[in-house]
């Protein structure tokens, strides 16, 4: 193992996917599983996303998510990547995180992102807009003052006020840019865009002012690593996800994650295969041998000191053993805390 990939966190996102065959209460019990199993594999934290009338995706209330991780586990620590904070009240995230902080101290994360509804239909139904997006830093600093005690309201958030828990902005676009203004740590994706990744890094690090929350810039960095025996067995687990982007870009939805055996038999339109076939490319898959001297390049480039892993596939058993292989490349499969 090289001391690059040694000295690097990592750490999982799980989307709660729904899978052909299973229901969505099925696809949140396996959420809560795979957290009990990444953390006695070793991996530093736990976070679960917020989707909306979504086919595809289970995970619609984050903050309830991940208090059934936290209390399923003991150590890992536990978040959310992220609270779309355009779709909420700070205040009321903010007492949400009070009570996750108050009941598992020193485990919660408050990851935070800026996206609104995935449809028009979505969006009404939340009472949001596209612009509501645009106001992302002031609903930003607004929830930082009700951890600080500095609402102008003079109202108080119980019992957020005076905790701390961590926060951490999803930069995409401008993101990048409002995380280094807050002085926050940042999460960048994806590893399929490593010219676009690059130049959201380079940003925060030269526009980072030092905060409350961080002294200096943090840089996690996400994507799909898919870790197998064969380099074939590896793209397997590439090709329900793939399928399913294809298809949200051909029908304007996510569907359920497809088995691979039954997406490798589909007949395709010309503009789904070409979906399909970029969907398939620029994640870190393949061998452990391949995918660590990946994961050494992707961390020299961006000198991240995390790397989040988003892989989403309809065989858990194969999803398992892929995060096992990575724990053994990056050392952290004995278990060993790495905070």
């Amino acid at each position: 193992m090289s001391s690059l990939i040694a000295a690097t966190r990592f750490s999982v996102l799980d989307r709660s996917r729904i899978r052909e065959g299973h229901t969505g209460p099925e696809a949140l019990r396996d959420t809560v599983r795979l957290a009990r199993e990444v953390e006695r594999l070793g991996y530093h934290r736990f976070w679960v996303s917020e989707h909306h009338g979504v086919p595809g995706v289970a995970g619609s209330a984050p903050t309830v998510l991940a208090a059934a991780v936290a209390a399923a586990t003991r150590t890992i620590r536990v978040g959310t990547g992220g609270v779309m904070l355009p779709n909420h009240r700070p205040l009321v995230v903010a007492e949400q995180f009070g009570v996750l902080e108050s009941l598992f101290p020193g485990r919660v994360d408050m990851g935070l992102g800026r996206s609104v509804g995935f449809t028009d239909g979505v969006r009404r139904a939340l009472g949001r807009g596209k612009d509501d997006a645009e106001d992302f830093a002031a609903q930003l600093d607004e929830l930082l003052g009700w951890f600080r005690g500095t609402s102008p309201t003079g109202v108080h958030a119980r019992p957020a006020e005076g905790l701390t828990v961590p926060p951490f902005v999803l930069a995409m676009g401008e993101g990048a840019a409002i995380a280094a203004r807050a002085g926050l740590p940042m999460v960048i994706g994806d590893f399929r865009d490593r010219d676009r990744m690059r130049r959201g890094i380079d940003l925060y690090r030269a526009r980072f002012r030092p905060s409350p929350w961080a002294s200096e810039p943090y840089v996690v960095v996400s994507g799909t690593v898919a870790v197998a025996a064969t380099p074939e067995e590896a793209r397997r687990l590439l090709i329900p996800e793939a399928w399913s982007m294809a298809y949200s870009r051909t029908h304007g939805t996510f569907p359920p994650l497809p088995p691979a055996g039954r997406v490798e038999s589909l007949a395709m339109t010309p503009r789904e295969r070409d979906l399909y076939e970029s969907a398939l490319t620029g994640h870190l898959a393949g061998t452990e041998e391949q995918v660590a001297h990946e994961l050494e390049s992707v961390l020299k480039e961006t000198g991240a000191q995390e790397v989040l892993v988003t892989t989403s596939t309809h065989d858990r058993a194969a999803l398992l053993d892929s995060y096992r292989r990575l724990a053994a490349i990056a050392g952290t499969a004995d278990g060993a805390d790495r905070r």
